[in-house]
């Protein structure tokens, strides 16, 4: 899996991520499902940030995911120290990618990508990135041409 070394990273948010007794395993690491939790809170984060859940719900569609891939790096531990970052890192026609990054210790210890599409609350089937989100993206795009 390719990580976007690039500063060029649109409407990136940044989370501290607390390491909970019930993330660790049988070995004293962070299981690899508590990883799926953690994109989800740094999604969640992306969209109090940039695009709110009930807005979407309000106008009658909602983010699904089609696809995740992790590659891990290094094992997190409770007592360390997590921080995540989430990018909007493509948007099609009607699919977005998002991509991050987990740190432990300032460590690089996961890199990920998830797939979605926006769906019709009506008849679950895909609609179009919506305007103002593509707005938001190239604007931030145009941006970044300009340093």
């Amino acid at each position: 899996m390719l990580v976007n070394n690039s500063l060029h990273r649109p409407l990136e948010v940044v989370l501290e991520i607390p390491v909970r007794t019930y993330d660790i395993d049988f070995i004293g690491i962070v299981s690899n499902i508590v990883y799926i939790r953690w994109l989800e809170d740094l999604r969640l984060k992306f969209l109090d940030e940039h695009w709110h859940l009930n807005q979407q719900i309000a106008q009658g569609y909602a983010p699904v995911l089609a696809g995740t891939e992790i590659e891990y790096k290094r094992p997190i531990k409770i007592i360390d120290q997590v921080i995540g970052r989430l990018w909007l890192s493509n948007l099609g026609r009607l699919k977005w990618t998002v991509q991050a990054e987990i740190f432990s210790n300032n460590e690089l210890a996961a890199v990920a990508s998830q797939k979605g599409a926006f769906v019709s609350l009506q008849n679950s089937r895909p609609i179009p990135i919506p305007e103002e989100l593509k707005n938001k993206y190239l604007e931030h795009q145009k941006g970044n041409l300009k340093d």
